[in-house]
């Protein structure tokens, strides 16, 4: 069981959140602590208010006044409305909120049930309950009452980079399931537009949309995540950016954004897609064929089947790329005539890495290099027995340096040109210095 717990100022606004739902049929309550409930599941706003006010204190340094929590049972925890009002009662007891005013409305909004609670915690005399550690206190509560109940453990489940990315079920929690699939979809994925945004996040049946307009006159700028069946129908309520977390938010996807222009290399893609294009005779046989290499083929239609849209998903280099990015060649027009038309297949040259002929030379060539190579090493370990073992200070990238040594011909090798007069001053100048470290003589 997971428990959230926020606190506020907004006594009346919490009392109204959950008074819709149950005017909506989406919720009921289930019981009430010193709150007047006339047990028919329903909620007078207004009363219910009045009840929480003769509570309060007339003076309090306290600005957040109220708790807002929302206990979740995992899915597949089956329980009685008295089972959820006896642990809502519980852990209000445990968390120190026995003797205070709330109220335990049950939300039947989502296929998974869960209860939420709306308390006081400023008491008559102005005094507040501590939120202090509330988070351990909880977690260690939602323990206990797990065992006692015999839940099935509900914590958050970490994500991690194995972790498969799977449809939404809609028999599951459908808002935690959005969520894990837009931030792993987001962790794993490069992407430069919303449309391919929503090329890579339809696989899971999920979509995105833009949200703009003015509040208050002020401009905003959001997303709007849906929950949909295979066949891209909305299946639930959507769900705002923020009830997702900041991963979801238009600022974190435009960033994604951004960071992706420098890091996709289209180059593996559009090898591979030529390949199977080479291969393929028409639309059936190329998406299979797609589909072998680990990449998906996302294609839009207009409502007369026109295609207008063409997305590839390479599960491989963990890159989504509309056509248009790979070349025209396949682009949704491309695709389009050529389905249409086997004529119009494109004939796409598939270039090869080019053979590295440092390791592909034939055997006499080969035997050939190892003896220049034999002939490299003898000459250098005499030039090192000539000056002492010296080592070398030559750079590895100059290519005189490897070129054979004659004993004898040094005269005669390829490399720097050798100057006498040059090399008469430098000998001049060694004799200078060593004259002037002996000093005069005497």
């Amino acid at each position: 069981m997971v428990a959230k717990i926020s606190v506020g100022s907004s006594l009346y606004g919490a009392i109204v959140y959950n008074g819709e739902k149950i005017n909506k049929e989406k919720g009921r309550v289930l019981d009430t602590n010193k709150i007047f409930n006339d047990g028919s599941g329903n909620v007078n706003i207004h009363r219910a208010f009045e009840d929480f006010k003769r509570w309060m204190p007339q003076s309090t340094r306290a600005e957040k006044t109220m708790m807002h929590i929302s206990l979740n049972p995992h899915p597949d925890d089956v329980l009685t409305e008295g089972q959820y009002a006896q642990i809502a009662h519980e852990y209000m007891e445990k968390m120190g909120f026995g003797d205070m005013p709330y109220i335990i409305v049950k939300h039947e909004d989502i296929d998974r049930h869960h209860i939420h609670i709306v308390a006081l915690r400023v008491r008559p005399d102005g005094s507040v309950i501590s939120d202090k550690n509330n988070f351990y206190r909880s977690k260690d509560i939602c323990r206990e009452l797990e065992k006692k109940y015999g839940l099935h453990p509900a914590e958050r489940q970490k994500i991690t980079p194995d972790m498969p990315i799977k449809k939404v079920d809609p028999t599951g929690d459908i808002k935690r399931q959005v969520a894990n699939t837009v931030k792993m979809v987001g962790m794993r994925y490069k992407f430069q537009t919303l449309g391919e945004f929503n090329a890579i996040l339809g696989l899971y049946n999920v979509k995105c949309e833009q949200t703009d307009g003015r509040v208050n006159g002020r401009e905003y700028h959001g997303l709007v995540y849906f929950a949909t069946d295979d066949n891209g129908n909305v299946i639930a309520s959507p769900f705002k950016a923020s009830r997702l977390g900041k991963f979801a938010s238009r600022t974190a996807i435009d960033s994604r954004f951004e960071r992706a222009a420098d890091k996709i290399d289209v180059g593996p893609t559009k090898r591979t897609v030529a390949e199977v294009m080479a291969q393929s005779s028409g639309k059936d046989d190329f998406i299979a064929g797609l589909k072998e290499k680990n990449i998906d083929l996302v294609l839009r239609y207009t409502e007369d089947g026109r295609i207008y849209g063409a997305t590839y998903i390479d599960h491989n280099t963990k890159t989504v790329l509309n056509g248009s990015r790979l070349g025209k060649d396949f682009s949704a027009n491309a695709l389009y005539k050529w389905f249409n038309n086997p004529s119009e297949k494109p004939v796409i040259p598939i270039h090869q890495p080019q053979p590295d002929n440092s390791s592909s030379q034939t055997t006499g060539g080969n035997s050939q290099q190892n003896g220049q190579q034999q002939g490299q090493t003898q000459g250098q370990s005499q030039g090192q027995s000539q000056h002492g073992n010296a080592p070398q200070t030559h750079n590895q990238g100059n290519d005189f340096d490897n070129a054979p040594t004659l004993p004898g011909l040094d005269l005669f090798q390829v490399g720097p040109g050798y100057d006498p007069e040059e090399e008469a001053f430098i000998r001049a100048m060694r004799r200078r210095k060593k004259k002037k470290r002996r000093g005069p003589n005497l």
